[in-house]
């Protein structure tokens, strides 16, 4: 009687998780938290300036313990990432990714809100060191994740740069590089059975700078212009970014996954360059970034894609110090190193007070719906992963 009851409880937790899709994104606007600077907030200090701005949507680059711990009991939702140079390992060795996800997924659930694993970082199109090792890190990560019965609770995705792309205007004629092609169609499949977004890092920044004589400053910033019409589809846009997503869209479609959801995992702009840089300026920073959150509270999607409500991370809490390249890739930040604002787009610096400070108990996160539900679960999958 005791084997039936646990039989029995074990098939309708699992009918219970099989209900339910899984969405590393669950709202519209988030936050990359790039850590590549040696004079930033602690983990815990980002945690209280993440929540007194009531973003709850967060990516980082890696699966730093400190970060995973001060995330933990908070109700924000984390994206954690694969590094490029674990893909090898992990695409190689099952054990190896099966143990990489119970060191750092599964043993800070559900006390911290892993939502998501993004596997890699832009691989593809500008990375062919790791472009091998991509779909086998994938596929290894989620059989993990399978058999730890987190599948439907922790979403697998990658980024895309637009390099991948071969033209992105008009948007109706972007479609894949030929050199990516081999390693993106096997990979879009495997999304398409899991139910995983397209993530691409979409800046109209960089592509303002690279096309200067073409592209109008106010398009990229989201201001008045005349816009741009795709003369194939009839699609009138009267912003940068929008047409960058639809592209994306274009080129899934024509390599057969036109139903696969786009979602934006970076976007920003630089408020500061080097001399070559004239548009990295703070004001034109927070022109994009205001306008950026004004759209997004619009709740719309992109003129190809009407009802698919847009989602973006934006790029990123913080200026980093560390970072190589052009003086811009340092000055990202919506941030300060300190906390405080680099300009205002209606965020508050950091305030150090026990009550901006204070963190939500587990109580009271579970009395909140869906994220209560999220740990009950993880508790009893945990519990009965030991149990049987």
């Amino acid at each position: 009687m005791k084997s039936f009851g646990v039989h029995l409880f074990f098939l309708l937790f699992l009918a219970a998780i099989a209900s339910v899709t899984v969405q590393a994104f669950t709202g519209t606007y988030g936050i990359n938290y790039g850590r590549i600077a040696n004079n930033i907030l602690s983990p815990d200090d980002v945690v209280t300036l993440l929540r007194a701005a009531k973003i709850k949507n967060v990516r980082i680059y890696d699966f730093d313990h400190s970060v995973l711990k001060a995330f933990s009991g908070t109700g924000l939702e984390l994206v954690v990432g694969l590094p490029n140079e674990n893909l090898r390992d992990v695409s190689a060795n099952a054990d190896h990714a099966m143990n990489w996800v119970k060191d750092n997924v599964l043993a800070y659930l559900p006390d911290t809100n892993i939502r998501g694993i993004a596997i890699g970082n832009e691989v593809l199109g500008s990375n062919d060191e790791f472009s091998g090792f991509l779909l086998g890190a994938v596929k290894n990560v989620y059989n993990a994740l399978d058999k730890l019965k987190l599948s439907h609770l922790v979403q697998i995705t990658t980024a895309h740069s637009q390099a991948v792309f071969a033209a992105s205007f008009p948007p109706s004629s972007c479609v894949f590089k030929d050199n990516v092609v081999q390693y993106m169609k096997p990979l879009l499949e495997f999304f398409s059975q899991i139910g995983s977004p397209f993530c691409l890092n979409a800046y109209p920044f960089l592509a303002y700078m690279s096309n200067k004589d073409q592209i109008d400053i106010n398009y990229a910033l989201f201001l008045p212009t005349k816009g741009a019409d795709d003369p194939k589809t009839k699609l009138h846009y009267d912003n940068l970014l929008d047409a960058q997503i639809d592209a994306a869209y274009a080129a899934l479609e024509d390599a057969g996954y036109g139903k696969m959801e786009v979602i934006v995992t970076e976007t920003g702009w630089a408020s500061h360059g080097d001399e070559n840089e004239a548009a990295a300026t703070a004001n034109n920073a927070r022109t994009y970034n205001y306008n950026l959150r004004k759209r997004l509270a619009k709740m719309k999607g992109t003129p190809l894609r009407p009802k698919s409500v847009l989602k973006v991370y934006v790029f990123a809490i913080f200026n980093e110090n560390l970072k190589p390249g052009p003086t811009s890739e340092r000055n990202f930040g919506l941030f300060k190193p300190d906390g405080s604002i680099s300009y205002d787009i209606g965020f508050h610096g950091f305030k150090s007070s026990s009550a901006d400070s204070s963190l939500l108990s587990l109580k009271e996160i579970r009395a909140s719906g869906w994220s209560g539900s999220y740990s009950i679960i993880l508790t009893m999958a945990t519990v009965l992963l030991l149990v049987l």
